[in-house]
């Protein structure tokens, strides 16, 4: 079983950032992919970012594309999310999702492995 555990949320200002780190418990991370959601009080869960195993990212259209950055230290066995420029839509809990299996990095059911979340207020 593969456990993810997320780190770094907190209280940020208005126009502050923030990075948000995703460890595997697995040696072998470096084989999967990695996504990052974000689930915002009284909404759906978001697609927020995607990294593949060899390293190249994907982000969805809309706010934070330009803004969020995701990456990965395989010998660390965790992925990264920069987030700059952060307004108070971004309030959410940010849950990061792993897998081996090829999928639609947007799609939540492609993923195998869950974190418990880290929450990130951005205040006005």
């Amino acid at each position: 079983q593969v456990q993810m555990v997320e780190s770094g949320g907190g209280l940020v200002q208005a126009g502050g950032s923030l990075r948000l780190s995703c460890t595997a418990s697995v040696r072998t991370s470096s084989d999967y992919r990695v996504g990052w959601f974000r689930l915002a009080p009284g909404k759906e869960r978001e697609f927020v970012a995607h990294i593949t195993s060899s390293g190249g990212a994907s982000y969805p259209l809309g706010s934070v594309k330009g803004r969020f950055i995701i990456s990965r230290d395989n010998a660390k066995n965790t992925v990264y999310l920069q987030m700059n420029n952060l307004a108070p839509e971004d309030t959410a809990v940010y849950y990061c999702a792993a897998t081996r299996r090829p999928g639609i990095s947007s799609t939540m059911g492609s993923y195998d492995y869950w974190g418990q979340g880290t929450q990130v207020t951005v205040s006005s």
